[in-house]
């Protein structure tokens, strides 16, 4: 066997290493291909441009997070001023009476802020008094029916 033929050979399973190396790398690159478009999905793009996309996306969440919470602070504020906290406490205002025709009404927002409203019925009358309190306290003095009405509504 001539020199020429011994390197022949050689060459010829080197190529064939060559070629078997070759596509065996091939079949790497299609692999890593296809893990990659799962990440980056179908769009041709690098990772640093997915990357940026997806921080401008995280920034638009944030933004959208943000602007959630202000509106929840402004519908907190509505309600602690709504009226939430309501009573009625019926009673008899005169004796022989009876049936608990009278009665006190307590419209309050969450800071003891509202209004009383009281209807007081005698046999041939009827009188409608309204008081407003401001954080529990009233200019004018609770009857032990309109403070038992507030703190029935307050205790909800």
């Amino acid at each position: 066997m001539s020199t020429a033929t011994v390197v022949a050979v050689a060459a010829c399973a080197v190529a064939v290493i060559a070629l078997v190396a070759t596509v065996w790398l091939w079949r790497g690159l299609v692999r890593l291909q296809g893990a990659q478009a799962v990440v980056l999905g179908s769009e041709r793009q690098d990772l640093l441009d997915f990357a940026v996309s997806l921080q401008a996306r995280i920034d638009d969440l944030h933004r959208g997070v943000d602007e959630v919470a202000a509106g929840l602070s402004r519908v907190d504020r509505r309600v602690d001023g709504s009226v939430t906290n309501t009573a009625v406490v019926r009673y008899d205002a005169y004796e022989g009476t009876g049936g608990q025709q009278s009665a006190s009404l307590a419209l309050l927002d969450s800071t003891r802020t509202g209004t009383v409203v009281t209807a007081i019925q005698g046999r041939d009358y009827a009188r409608i008094y309204v008081k407003d309190l401001d954080r529990g306290r009233s200019s004018v003095a609770l009857s032990p029916e309109e403070q038992e009405a507030v703190e029935r509504a307050m205790s909800r």
